[in-house]
C-alpha cells in the first residue's frame, strides 16, 4: 500500500521501518527514553531521510517543551516518516517492548532486592544511563544553528540547571521571553 496524499497510509517498507527503529529502541533505551535520542536522530534523518537535522532538533524541542512523556519525540518522528499511521506505530513499538520486558523484570528484580550482582548491576548501568543521556544533550545541540547569543543562553541554563534546583520550566520560560524579544 503506497502512502496515500492523506496522512492515513503509510507503505509498508515505512511501517517496518518505523516499527524496527522503534522496538528496538525501546529495548535499547537504558535510563530512559531520551538515551536512544542519538539512535532515532541517525536513523531517522540519516539512514531513511525522513526528516532532516534541524527538523529533528526542532521536533525534540517541541517534545522536550511540551506537558506529557518526554519521549513525545518518537510519535512526532513516526508522524513525519508515515502521518498518523506511523505515529501510533511508532508510540506503540516504542512503548510496548520495553514495557513487556519491565513488567517481567521487576518482578525479578524485587525478589533480588540486596543481592551483590543487583548491587552491581545498579551501579554499573548508572554510569552509563548517564553517558547515553549526555550524548542525547550533544546530538540535539549539533542539529541547531547557534549564535553567540543562544550559545551563551545554552552555557547559561546548562550552569544555572547544574548548580541549582530551579525548576527547568522557569529556564523555558526566560529563554522564550529572550527569543521573543529578539535577544536570542
Amino acid at each position: 500500500m503506497a502512502r496515500a496524499t492523506g496522512c492515513l497510509a503509510v507503505s509498508l517498507g515505512t511501517a517496518l521501518q518505523i516499527c524496527l527503529l522503534f522496538g528496538t529502541a525501546s529495548l535499547l533505551s537504558v535510563g530512559g527514553g531520551n538515551s536512544v535520542v542519538p539512535e532515532i536522530q541517525l536513523r531517522a534523518v540519516d539512514t531513511y531521510h525522513w526528516l532532516s537535522a534541524a527538523q529533528f532538533g526542532d521536533l525534540f524541542a517541541i517534545a522536550q517543551a511540551a506537558p506529557g512523556p518526554s519521549m513525545l519525540l518518537v510519535t512526532l518522528v513516526g508522524y513525519k516518516a508515515g502521518g498518523v499511521v506511523g505515529a501510533l506505530l511508532a508510540t506503540v513499538a516504542m512503548i510496548l517492548p520495553a514495557g513487556v520486558i519491565v513488567h517481567v523484570v521487576a518482578r525479578f528484580w524485587q525478589s533480588s532486592s540486596g543481592a551483590r550482582w543487583h548491587v552491581a548491576m545498579e551501579r554499573g548501568l548508572a554510569p552509563v544511563a548517564i553517558g547515553l543521556v549526555a550524548a542525547s544533550g550533544a546530538i540535539i545541540a549539533r542539529t541547531t544553528e547557534h549564535s553567540p547569543a543562544q550559545l551563551a543562553l545554552t552555557a547559561a541554563a546548562t550552569l544555572v540547571l547544574c548548580a541549582t534546583k530551579l525548576n527547568p520550566l522557569f529556564l523555558v520560560a526566560a529563554a522564550g521571553i529572550a527569543g521573543w524579544l529578539g535577544l536570542v
